[in-house]
């Protein structure tokens, strides 16, 4: 990479691997929690990230680019982080790790769009950032749901087990 550009398109390709990856890493985590809320968050985030792999293509079509991954080692090693959680923990203990690490999965995805948004605004590509700026929102929705989630109910839960 030598310009912003090859910078924006690597990045648009790393993000485009990493919601591939996601699509088939949450049905897991879905079957693997307890709580039928972080069950029904994980389902419908699922339907959220495949509108973005849809949302992705659109962002390269307006750079006239095909739209094609290429493998997100930060994405890899978060989901290989839910699957050792997926290995090692159970019930409640499972539920609470794994919403953190869903959390985790949002933080790199807020980053990552919010970064590309910009880079599409510096190169004057308005249809790219707004195609980003819609994803972006609705990556920050998703950790505050999960957030809520985890403090109304999943993290509450684990007082009552504890005693």
């Amino acid at each position: 990479m030598k310009t912003l550009n090859d910078a924006f398109e690597h990045t648009l390709a790393d993000i485009y691997w990493a919601e591939n990856a996601l699509t088939k890493a949450l049905p897991k985590v879905s079957k693997a929690v307890s709580s039928a809320e972080l069950k029904k968050a994980m389902d419908d985030h699922l339907k959220e990230t495949k509108g973005h792999i849809k949302t992705l293509e659109a962002v390269f079509k307006s750079i006239g680019k095909e739209a094609k991954g290429e493998k997100c080692d930060a994405m890899d090693g978060l989901l290989k982080e839910a699957d050792g959680l997926i290995e090692e923990a159970s019930g409640h203990a499972l539920d609470v790790a794994l919403i953190g690490a869903a959390q985790a999965v949002e933080h790199y995805e807020i980053a990552r769009y919010g970064t590309l948004r910009e880079w599409a605004k510096v190169l004057g590509n308005e249809e790219a950032h707004t195609l980003l700026t819609s994803i972006l929102d609705e990556e920050k929705a998703a950790n505050n749901k999960l957030t809520a989630l985890a403090v109304t109910a999943i993290n509450a839960s684990g007082k009552a087990a504890k005693k």
